[in-house]
């Protein structure tokens, strides 16, 4: 089968990739799209520390081909939107709801691929630029079979992360003030749960103002093309500031941009080392600096209600898919990802 590999040195799409049949608790996914993170990005130019080879992608959907022992909550027909989260279920952080703490989530890759007989790690615990991948049953979400592929791939990394972060982490309210530093795929996710919270003024800022149709679509108020301006929209600050970049110039940038008591999300990804500072005395006004992986979501809950405000038209995602590729021209999907061409390219198998 097709998937795409890093091998530490450069990306392929090789055609003879093998992949084991379901164990216990565990779902094969026929992948039929998976939009391109920039996570998945990272990974090839190091940001991302991960082992090599790895079959690449975590933001997927696809149909039920076999489940495993013990799964019962999906089979075999079913449409699924895949998470990246494969969390245990049975811990502490799992069963107070915050699956995202689960340490079992995170940091022990599986191997379910071979190739010449060589074993492959699946990254994110998804690899979905593969025309099979194997999860854990709790990845698995059915979705409604009316929701188009490329639109449920994104439920499972850019929705979750972007609206879940507004929603599950910073808690937006009615009437609060939101800025959001960087428009590409997470950051119009970000947008556009703040519209769906009820904030009264969302200010985008993104260097590219070709951007700015698009963040207006998703619910901006106010765009910008640099953080100068926001004291002129909100004079005493905002409420909330998502960073969705990833540069710790931004991260200062989003901190100074508070009001009392406001708080500052840090969503983009700098490289694994990188530090950042900021004027420790501004801080005793109440403001905070908030961490949030995977948006702090509960996939199998948080899945299911964006598929619903999907169909009801209250959550986009038809329009968060700039182009589709045949996963073939992954390179020149990769280019258009990192030229900002695109809110979100996605592969099709």
């Amino acid at each position: 089968m097709r998937g795409v590999i890093f091998d530490g040195k450069q990306v392929q799409v090789a055609d003879d990739l093998e992949i084991r049949e379901p164990g216990p608790g565990e779902v094969l996914v026929a992948v039929s799209a998976a939009g391109l993170c920039h996570s998945d990005l990272s990974v090839v130019d190091g940001t991302i520390p991960f082992p090599v080879p790895v079959v690449l992608g975590h933001e997927g959907a696809g149909v039920v081909e076999a489940v495993g022992e013990g799964v019962t909550h999906v089979g075999p027909g079913d449409h699924v939107s895949l998470s990246t989260l494969a969390n245990c279920g049975a811990c502490a952080e799992c069963d107070r709801g915050r699956p995202t703490m689960c340490r079992k989530a995170i940091g022990m890759p599986r191997q379910p691929f071979t190739r010449d007989g060589q074993p492959l790690y699946q990254f994110a615990s998804n690899s979905a630029f593969a025309e099979r991948t194997l999860v854990k049953a709790v990845q698995a979400v059915r979705i409604p079979e009316d929701i188009p592929m490329p639109s449920a791939a994104l439920i499972g990394c850019g929705v979750l992360t972007g609206v879940g972060a507004v929603l599950n982490r910073a808690r937006v309210d009615r009437g609060d003030s939101v800025v959001v530093i960087g428009t590409g795929g997470i950051g119009l996710n970000v947008i556009q749960g703040a519209k769906i919270a009820g904030a009264s003024t969302i200010v985008a800022v993104d260097a590219n103002p070709a951007k700015e149709a698009a963040a207006r679509q998703f619910g901006a108020t106010h765009f910008l093309t640099a953080t100068d301006g926001v004291k002129d929209i909100l004079p005493t600050g905002a409420d909330h500031a998502f960073e969705c970049v990833g540069r710790v110039e931004l991260i200062r940038q989003a901190i100074d941009l508070l009001d009392r008591h406001g708080q500052a999300i840090l969503l983009g990804v700098p490289p694994a080392t990188a530090e950042a500072s900021f004027r420790v005395s501004s801080m005793y006004l109440d403001k905070s600096i908030l961490g949030c992986r995977y948006g702090s979501s509960r996939p199998q809950r948080d899945i299911a209600l964006y598929a619903r405000l999907y169909r009801e038209g209250r959550l986009l995602l038809d329009e968060l898919v700039t182009k589709t590729y045949p996963v073939e021209d992954f390179e020149k999907a990769a280019a258009d990802a990192e030229a900002g061409r695109v809110a979100r390219g996605v592969l099709t198998f």
